[in-house]
């Protein structure tokens, strides 16, 4: 077993990993094979959250979008602020490009807010049960 700090930060090392790759390297292969890790890290990340919900079905709301496209949201963001820094190097591109990356954080902190592990009671009082 790993460590449970590095188990928790291997999505979003992934993520950091592609989107720096996806910058920094001009192979096709490269780009292709980083597009790849990106969007790994973006399902492990999205597979986690869904897991940790704790919100009630009957609060949620019903979007236009369905679920599988309305979870990735915060990561196509992302992945469009990447494209923008790698396609537009002026100062106008890292300002669009950031402000698509803050926006896409705020999702994410946003949505974090209902995706904690709930606990048992027996978790909560253990010498109870």
């Amino acid at each position: 077993m790993i460590a449970k700090s590095l188990y928790e930060a291997l999505p979003i090392s992934y993520i950091t990993i592609g989107s720096a790759s996806i910058l920094m390297l001009e192979q096709r292969a490269a780009i292709f094979f980083a597009i790849i890790l990106f969007a790994l890290g973006a399902k492990i990340y999205d597979m986690r959250s869904q897991n940790r919900r704790t919100d009630p079905l009957k609060k949620r709301k019903a979007g236009k979008l369905p679920d599988s496209l309305y979870n990735f949201i915060p990561f196509i963001y992302l992945f469009a602020a990447t494209l923008v820094f790698k396609l537009y190097p002026t100062i106008y591109g890292a300002m669009i490009g950031a402000g698509i990356i803050a926006y896409s954080l705020y999702i994410l902190i946003k949505r974090s807010s209902y995706r904690r592990h709930a606990l048992t009671e027996s978790q909560r009082y253990p010498n109870y049960y």
